[in-house]
């Protein structure tokens, strides 16, 4: 399966994302040092985001990262 590096820009609501391929990788470490680089140049996008997905398609990679996800709970020691 390949990995995908997607750039993520923040749409109207927070529900909402604007997705926009830019690579495909067979390797995690191909994609790893390729987003580094990106993300390096890139600087401060007006919010927008590189990020790595690993998914059979590209239609799969693009429903994880529109997913909304919990954010994790932190216990007293990790505040």
């Amino acid at each position: 399966m390949p990995y995908y590096i997607f750039k993520v820009i923040p749409g109207p609501t927070s529900l909402m994302k604007n997705l926009e391929k830019i690579e495909q990788h067979e390797t995690f470490k191909e994609a790893k040092l390729r987003a580094r680089a990106m993300r390096a140049e890139s600087g401060d996008d007006a919010g927008a985001q590189i990020k790595i997905m690993f998914a059979e398609n590209e239609l799969e990679a693009e429903e994880k990262l529109q997913e909304k996800r919990e954010q994790p709970i932190l216990r007293e020691w990790e505040k």
